[in-house]
């Protein structure tokens, strides 16, 4: 791993050296790692290897971030790595390495291999089965370099940063605004006959910010991630999102306790359906630690919600041709009409349940919560009108989910509302419910939707315990 970090107070220190204009963000070209990935599986079963599995992965990251008209840290990272892992029967080792040579790729294969002569047996273990393998995987236009200096990176984080502070004399501090440019490539071959790879983006955005005035202090930030630098927008637009929701918070107050309808804004809405992918991962029903355990074929979800993946949404956040196990990914739904038709499948919790790999392996591509009741113009404005008396939830504080019981617990801060009208900001409650009982009781679902690996609208929850005075 190569990296620099610099303080730009040190003296000495020179931003634009460490990411010229122009400079290609890899060491190695694809067709290098694809070799590496195929020498070392050849290696490994000649070594007496039953099954192997081998990635090769590489990334480099420009990250800059600045505070108080200054840049701060800048930091450019770069990876390079080789994860092997040899069966021997039911018994497996694994081992890595940062070196691409040969001799360290042989002594990475070697330790991999001792440990599979002594690890217990586990006839669960092993690669994806050829049967579930992706053999023509499409190109889902997942690469888009940004290579910018560090001068241009600092001057985007500024622009975000001094947006922030025009917006009026109550913004009076920054926790720091940022730029990443983040591009990574890997190969990955099994022995079961899956060969492949892929370059692939990201890019971000933030900025984060600190209002005060005679009542106190309230801190708020905002950001974006895409795939291609083009679509994260203007910095001003940023910088001034992450001002309006800090001052939107000043003077922010206590309320009664009671039973409340409420509604969660976009970005932390997402929440709510991590919990439910979470709680449907074969990992944990496999082990009986979930809420959701036995529940195919039942009612998650209000009847008039649809959960769907779509993994091959072209230069999506979460999309991807095959999993990290070389499995296809399929579009598919896995909530249709509240009812839960499938769970999140890697290789080893399919076997364990005897079921089907999903392509879950790295996680769920593309989750997306939709409502036959949704209308066009729900935007969070039409969405407090249905919220009419309640909570709206902006913030989301600490970890309170209990995904074997579904007891849920966070605390929050927001808005009350009246009459589909925001009064005052809130802040130092908690609300509580369980999950079982929140997820069936959405209401509504707002076409205000926030972009993210697992996308929705605001969700409005019937009922919950607010705890406040």
């Amino acid at each position: 791993m190569r990296i620099a970090v610099l303080s730009i107070d040190e003296p000495g220190a020179a931003p634009s050296s460490l990411h010229a204009t122009g400079q290609e963000p890899f060491a190695h070209e694809r067709a290098k790692l694809d070799g590496v990935a195929s020498f070392l599986l050849d290696a490994a079963l000649q070594r007496g290897a039953s099954d192997a599995v081998v990635r090769v992965s590489e990334s480099d990251q420009l990250t800059v971030s600045v505070r108080n008209a200054r840049a701060q840290t800048l930091q450019r990272s770069g990876t390079q790595s080789v994860a092997l892992t040899v069966y021997n029967g039911a018994r497996k080792g694994s081992a890595s390495s940062s070196d691409l040579s040969s001799a360290a790729l042989t002594a990475a294969l070697e330790a991999a291999w001792h440990i599979a002569q002594y690890s217990g047996a586990d006839v669960f273990a092993g690669p994806a089965e050829a049967g579930w393998l992706e053999t023509a995987p499409p190109d889902l236009d997942l690469y888009h370099p940004w290579v910018l200096s560090t001068d241009e990176a600092i001057e985007l984080a500024l622009r975000a940063e001094s947006a922030a502070r025009d917006f009026g004399e109550t913004i009076v501090n920054c926790n720091g605004a940022s730029v990443v440019a983040h591009h990574g490539q890997f190969a990955l071959a099994t022995s079961r006959g899956f060969r492949g790879g892929y370059r692939h983006s990201l890019h971000r955005l933030n900025c984060s910010i600190i209002a005060r005035n005679a009542g106190g202090m309230q801190g708020s930030d905002w950001g974006i991630v895409r795939r291609k630098s083009s679509e994260l927008g203007a910095p001003e637009r940023i910088g001034r999102r992450a001002a309006e929701r800090a001052h939107a918070m000043l003077d922010a107050r206590r309320i009664a306790t009671g039973m409340w309808p409420v509604l969660f804004e976009a970005p932390v809405a997402s929440s709510l359906i991590g919990a439910l992918v979470d709680a449907a991962s074969g990992d944990l029903i496999y082990r009986r630690q979930s809420f959701l355990l036995d529940s195919l074929g039942q009612t998650v979800l209000a009847g008039h919600l649809r959960l769907s993946e779509t993994p091959h949404e072209l230069s999506g956040l979460a999309s991807a041709p095959f999993d990290g196990e070389g499995v296809r990914t399929v579009a598919r739904d896995v909530v249709r009409d509240g009812v839960l038709n499938g769970y999140f499948l890697s290789g080893y919790s399919a076997r364990k349940l005897g079921m089907a790999s999903t392509g879950f392996a790295g996680g769920p591509h593309n989750m997306n919560l939709t409502s036959t009741l949704t209308r066009s113009d729900d935007d969070l404005t039409a969405m407090l009108r249905r919220l009419d008396r309640g909570l709206l939830v902006t913030n989301l504080l600490g970890q309170g989910v209990n995904l074997v019981t579904g007891d849920y617990s966070r605390g929050v801060a927001g808005f009350w509302v009246e009459n589909g009208q925001i009064q005052h900001p809130v802040h130092e409650i908690t609300i509580a419910g369980n999950l079982r009982q929140m997820l069936q009781g959405i209401v509504a679902v707002g076409a205000d939707v926030h972009i993210r690996p697992i996308r929705t609208g605001s969700i409005l929850v019937d009922r919950m315990r607010v705890a406040g005075l």
